[in-house]
Protein backbone atom coordinates (compact mmCIF):
# COMPACT_ATOMS: atom_id res chain seq x y z
CA UNK A 1 0.00 0.00 0.00
CA UNK A 2 1.38 3.38 -1.03
CA UNK A 3 1.49 6.27 1.46
CA UNK A 4 -1.28 8.86 0.85
CA UNK A 5 1.14 11.56 -0.34
CA UNK A 6 2.61 9.23 -2.96
CA UNK A 7 -0.87 8.04 -4.00
CA UNK A 8 -1.79 11.68 -4.66
CA UNK A 9 1.39 12.06 -6.74
CA UNK A 10 0.49 8.96 -8.77
CA UNK A 11 -3.02 10.35 -9.27
CA UNK A 12 -1.58 13.64 -10.54
CA UNK A 13 0.68 11.87 -13.04
CA UNK A 14 -2.22 9.72 -14.26
CA UNK A 15 -4.45 12.80 -14.67
CA UNK A 16 -1.77 14.43 -16.83
CA UNK A 17 -1.37 11.28 -18.94
CA UNK A 18 -5.15 10.86 -19.35
CA UNK A 19 -5.82 14.58 -19.85
CA UNK A 20 -6.08 16.64 -23.02
CA UNK A 21 -2.32 16.90 -23.47
CA UNK A 22 0.04 19.61 -22.33
CA UNK A 23 0.98 20.61 -25.90
CA UNK A 24 0.14 19.07 -29.29
CA UNK A 25 3.84 18.60 -30.17
CA UNK A 26 4.47 16.64 -26.97
CA UNK A 27 3.81 12.95 -26.38
CA UNK A 28 3.92 11.71 -22.76
CA UNK A 29 3.99 8.10 -21.56
CA UNK A 30 4.24 6.22 -18.30
CA UNK A 31 7.57 4.42 -17.90
CA UNK A 32 9.15 2.15 -15.29
CA UNK A 33 10.83 4.11 -12.51
CA UNK A 34 14.19 3.20 -11.01
CA UNK A 35 13.54 1.38 -7.73
CA UNK A 36 16.89 1.96 -6.04
CA UNK A 37 16.67 5.73 -5.53
CA UNK A 38 13.80 5.93 -3.03
CA UNK A 39 11.23 3.64 -1.41
CA UNK A 40 8.58 4.95 -3.85
CA UNK A 41 9.11 6.17 -7.40
CA UNK A 42 7.14 6.91 -10.55
CA UNK A 43 8.31 8.12 -13.95
CA UNK A 44 7.18 9.66 -17.22
CA UNK A 45 8.90 9.88 -20.57
CA UNK A 46 8.23 12.55 -23.14
CA UNK A 47 9.08 13.30 -26.75
CA UNK A 48 8.68 16.52 -28.73
CA UNK A 49 7.97 16.16 -32.45
CA UNK A 50 8.11 18.49 -35.45
CA UNK A 51 5.21 18.54 -37.90
CA UNK A 52 6.98 15.87 -39.98
CA UNK A 53 7.02 13.50 -36.96
CA UNK A 54 10.76 13.95 -36.41
CA UNK A 55 11.66 13.72 -32.73
CA UNK A 56 13.55 16.89 -31.75
CA UNK A 57 13.64 16.45 -27.97
CA UNK A 58 13.05 13.76 -25.41
CA UNK A 59 13.07 13.53 -21.67
CA UNK A 60 12.31 11.65 -18.49
CA UNK A 61 10.80 12.87 -15.25
CA UNK A 62 11.15 10.76 -12.11
CA UNK A 63 9.19 11.46 -8.93
CA UNK A 64 10.88 10.05 -5.84
CA UNK A 65 9.22 9.78 -2.43
CA UNK A 66 10.62 8.76 0.93
CA UNK A 67 8.09 9.10 3.78
CA UNK A 68 10.98 9.18 6.27
CA UNK A 69 12.51 12.08 4.37
CA UNK A 70 15.97 12.56 2.96
CA UNK A 71 18.38 15.38 3.64
CA UNK A 72 17.39 18.33 1.42
CA UNK A 73 14.06 16.83 0.32
CA UNK A 74 10.95 18.88 1.07
CA UNK A 75 7.79 16.95 1.97
CA UNK A 76 9.66 13.69 1.30
CA UNK A 77 9.66 14.34 -2.47
CA UNK A 78 12.46 14.85 -4.98
CA UNK A 79 11.99 15.30 -8.72
CA UNK A 80 14.69 14.24 -11.16
CA UNK A 81 14.49 15.50 -14.74
CA UNK A 82 16.41 14.75 -17.91
CA UNK A 83 15.99 16.53 -21.25
CA UNK A 84 17.89 16.01 -24.49
CA UNK A 85 17.20 18.28 -27.45
CA UNK A 86 18.72 18.80 -30.88
CA UNK A 87 20.27 22.24 -31.29
CA UNK A 88 21.19 24.33 -34.29
CA UNK A 89 25.02 24.45 -34.49
CA UNK A 90 25.16 28.22 -34.02
CA UNK A 91 23.07 27.96 -30.84
CA UNK A 92 25.20 25.10 -29.51
CA UNK A 93 28.31 27.22 -30.13
CA UNK A 94 26.99 29.99 -27.86
CA UNK A 95 28.86 29.65 -24.57
CA UNK A 96 25.84 31.03 -22.69
CA UNK A 97 23.37 28.33 -23.82
CA UNK A 98 23.93 26.31 -20.63
CA UNK A 99 23.09 29.27 -18.40
CA UNK A 100 20.13 30.16 -20.57
CA UNK A 101 18.74 26.60 -20.43
CA UNK A 102 19.16 26.55 -16.64
CA UNK A 103 17.27 29.86 -16.44
CA UNK A 104 14.47 28.36 -18.56
CA UNK A 105 14.10 25.61 -15.96
CA UNK A 106 14.09 27.95 -12.95
CA UNK A 107 11.62 30.33 -14.61
CA UNK A 108 9.30 27.43 -15.44
CA UNK A 109 9.53 26.12 -11.86
CA UNK A 110 9.01 29.51 -10.18
CA UNK A 111 5.18 29.35 -10.05
CA UNK A 112 5.36 25.70 -8.89
CA UNK A 113 7.60 26.38 -5.89
CA UNK A 114 10.87 24.52 -5.54
CA UNK A 115 13.92 24.16 -3.28
CA UNK A 116 17.32 22.50 -3.37
CA UNK A 117 17.72 22.65 -7.13
CA UNK A 118 20.86 21.22 -8.68
CA UNK A 119 21.92 20.01 -12.08
CA UNK A 120 24.15 20.08 -15.13
CA UNK A 121 23.86 21.20 -18.73
CA UNK A 122 25.93 19.49 -21.44
CA UNK A 123 26.41 20.57 -25.04
CA UNK A 124 27.56 17.83 -27.40
CA UNK A 125 28.76 17.89 -30.99
CA UNK A 126 28.82 14.56 -32.84
CA UNK A 127 30.98 14.25 -35.96
CA UNK A 128 30.94 11.29 -38.35
CA UNK A 129 34.02 9.54 -39.72
CA UNK A 130 34.90 6.53 -41.85
CA UNK A 131 31.93 5.06 -43.69
CA UNK A 132 29.71 7.65 -41.98
CA UNK A 133 31.84 10.66 -43.02
CA UNK A 134 29.13 11.96 -45.35
CA UNK A 135 26.63 12.39 -42.50
CA UNK A 136 26.28 15.92 -41.14
CA UNK A 137 27.47 16.82 -37.66
CA UNK A 138 24.79 17.00 -35.00
CA UNK A 139 24.59 19.14 -31.89
CA UNK A 140 22.46 18.61 -28.83
CA UNK A 141 21.87 19.87 -25.33
CA UNK A 142 21.34 17.65 -22.28
CA UNK A 143 19.84 18.99 -19.09
CA UNK A 144 19.98 16.91 -15.89
CA UNK A 145 18.34 18.46 -12.86
CA UNK A 146 16.71 17.65 -9.56
CA UNK A 147 14.69 19.70 -7.10
CA UNK A 148 12.22 19.34 -4.27
CA UNK A 149 8.69 20.69 -4.65
CA UNK A 150 7.73 23.03 -1.81
CA UNK A 151 4.01 22.32 -2.15
CA UNK A 152 1.84 19.23 -2.39
CA UNK A 153 0.69 19.63 -6.01
CA UNK A 154 3.12 18.05 -8.47
CA UNK A 155 1.17 19.04 -11.61
CA UNK A 156 2.96 22.42 -12.01
CA UNK A 157 6.32 20.62 -11.81
CA UNK A 158 5.35 18.22 -14.59
CA UNK A 159 4.09 21.12 -16.71
CA UNK A 160 7.35 23.03 -16.07
CA UNK A 161 9.39 20.02 -17.26
CA UNK A 162 7.20 19.76 -20.37
CA UNK A 163 7.57 23.46 -21.11
CA UNK A 164 11.37 23.36 -20.76
CA UNK A 165 11.53 20.30 -23.01
CA UNK A 166 9.58 22.20 -25.68
CA UNK A 167 11.64 25.36 -25.21
CA UNK A 168 14.93 23.50 -25.61
CA UNK A 169 13.49 21.98 -28.79
CA UNK A 170 13.05 25.52 -30.14
CA UNK A 171 9.27 25.77 -29.83
CA UNK A 172 7.66 29.05 -28.77
CA UNK A 173 6.17 29.24 -25.26
CA UNK A 174 2.69 27.76 -24.72
CA UNK A 175 0.01 30.03 -26.11
CA UNK A 176 2.42 31.89 -28.41
CA UNK A 177 2.32 31.20 -32.14
CA UNK A 178 5.50 31.23 -34.19
CA UNK A 179 5.54 33.84 -36.93
CA UNK A 180 5.34 32.26 -40.38
CA UNK A 181 8.17 32.78 -42.81
CA UNK A 182 7.30 35.53 -45.30
CA UNK A 183 8.93 36.69 -48.49
CA UNK A 184 11.64 39.22 -47.74
CA UNK A 185 11.39 38.50 -44.00
CA UNK A 186 13.96 37.01 -41.66
CA UNK A 187 12.85 33.45 -42.39
CA UNK A 188 12.60 33.58 -46.15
Amino acid sequence: MNPPAFERALGTLQEILDGPGVRPELDLEDMPAPQSLAPYAAALSGSVYRDDDTEIAMGRLIVLYDPDGESGWTNGFRIVAYIRADLEPEIAADELIGSVAWDWLLEALEPAGYAGESGTITRAVSESFGDKRGEPSTTELELRASWSPTGDDLAPHVRAWCEVMCTTAGLPPSGVAALPDRPGGAGG
